[in-house]
């Protein structure tokens, strides 16, 4: 027991006595004995209650404490157990709310440097509200940062109904928008949708098309120095052995037989590793020097059944089954570049499901948000995620036959029309998809 349930104990002992020694003054009507130990009684309730406020209070206050957050107390255990529990309780929770404030500090941290920006919406009764918005979505769009998401639709309109459209559901697009009156910029928007039973968010990702680019450009560009250093290692090293042995033989007086045998295997050599390098640096410039493109008006479904009727004898060959939903689109565009690309996509589902018992190939054209959408599916073999970004790296290729450049001329002739040429991996197969502006 601790001094203060004693002395709250020892003030309603008092009160008991007090009250029983009144009565018995009542009993004998002595009115003035019975008014002052009546008086006593009372007192001695009040000191009582007010000692017990006093050790309820104690640890009301370290609850209220933690109820508001407020841990600038320091409280100390007492030897009473009420107290004592919410103490306890006290730096717990205090404990808790560092962790959390720490990765809290950690997580937006983390989520400011990312180059892509970020924003979370948090639905509070009915109503969004921006739980978390990075600096890099307010520098792409140029905004202010506001609390109130329904603010932003009077400083970019634009971005706030696509935002609407989706629902606040899970959506991947492309939009083009332009920032306080400058030209049209096209963009890179996913929403996501989390939701548990209390709390429902909508973490929206934007990313400037143009710096995607760029991005891989670089990637690319650095890729194929390594893979023209390769080769050209490859290729030399060798043909630089054979010269140095023809030039130690050539300084002979006599030249035997043997080493005249030898001479013509060496040539030989050179000569094949000649052609090899000529066909190689032929094949950059196909990659290098792609003519500009032709445009006409033509029809997008023409083209696919050309190509589709030139590789007619190989789907035959290899027993593939052709599916194709083709909308009747019309583009702006080079028939006989884009079709070599197609051919080039066929080429490629074609080795894809060799060793399958069942060979399917998909063929889909389509609008969507103002781009038509050029498909080719297959349920392959796939591309794993060791290799899914070289694919488009000139001379890459996992073929023993393929010269690599078949996906890059394609990436090229696309994006010469001003469009896109995606690749998405599927459960089982590959997707490859074309975009071209409507």
């Amino acid at each position: 027991m601790n001094k203060q349930q004693f002395i709250w104990l020892l003030f309603i002992l008092l009160a008991i006595v007090s009250g029983i020694i009144a009565f018995d003054f009542y009993s004998q009507n002595k009115w003035i004995n019975f008014g002052l130990f009546t008086i006593l009684t009372i007192g001695c309730i009040v000191l009582a209650q007010i000692s017990a406020l006093t050790y309820v209070q104690k640890g009301d206050k370290i609850l209220l404490a933690i109820q508001k957050k407020d841990f600038s107390l320091f409280p100390k255990t007492e030897g009473n157990n009420l107290v004592d529990s919410a103490v306890k309780l006290y730096y717990q929770s205090k404990e808790e709310h560092l962790s959390l404030s720490s990765y809290k500090l950690l997580y937006e941290e983390i989520l400011n440097q990312l180059e892509i920006g970020l924003m979370i919406l948090s639905e509070k009764n009915n109503q969004w509200e921006v739980f978390y918005m990075n600096p890099v979505f307010l520098e792409i769009l140029q905004i202010p940062k506001y609390n109130s998401w329904d603010l932003y639709e009077s400083k970019t309109s634009e971005f706030y109904k696509i935002i609407e459209q989706t629902n606040y559901e899970n959506s991947q697009e492309f939009f083009d928008i332009s920032i306080n009156e400058n030209v049209k910029q096209s963009f890179s928007l996913r929403t996501k949708k989390v939701q548990n039973v209390k709390n429902r968010f909508c973490i929206i990702s934007l990313e400037s098309v143009q710096k995607i680019i760029e991005q891989k450009e670089k990637l690319a560009w650095n890729n194929l120095m390594k893979v023209i250093s390769h080769e050209l290692l490859n290729t030399l090293t060798p043909v630089n052995s054979l010269i140095q042995n023809l030039e130690y033989i050539a300084n002979q007086e006599i030249v035997e037989k043997e080493d005249q045998e030898e001479m013509k295997e060496s040539l030989m050599i050179i000569n094949s590793k000649s052609k090899q390098l000529l066909n190689f640096v032929d094949d950059y410039r196909q990659v290098a020097e792609l003519p500009k493109p032709v445009f006409k008006t033509i029809s997008l479904t023409n083209i696919v059944e050309s190509a589709l009727n030139f590789l007619k004898p190989e789907f035959e060959k290899n027993q593939i089954k052709i599916i194709n939903s083709l909308e009747n689109q019309v583009i702006f565009a080079d028939q006989k570049m884009i079709e070599r690309c197609l051919i080039n996509l066929y080429l490629n589902a074609i080795y894809a499901v060799a060793d399958n018992s069942e060979k399917i190939i998909k063929t889909e054209i389509k609008t969507f948000n103002k781009r038509i959408l050029l498909s080719v599916e297959d349920n392959g073999i796939g591309i794993s995620n060791e290799i899914k970004d070289k694919i488009f790296l000139p001379f890459f290729t996992t073929r023993i036959s393929g010269s690599g450049i078949g996906l890059t001329l394609s990436k090229s002739i696309i994006e010469a029309h001003k469009g896109y040429l995606n690749y998405k991996p599927l459960e089982q197969g590959s997707r490859f998809e074309i975009w071209f502006v409507e």
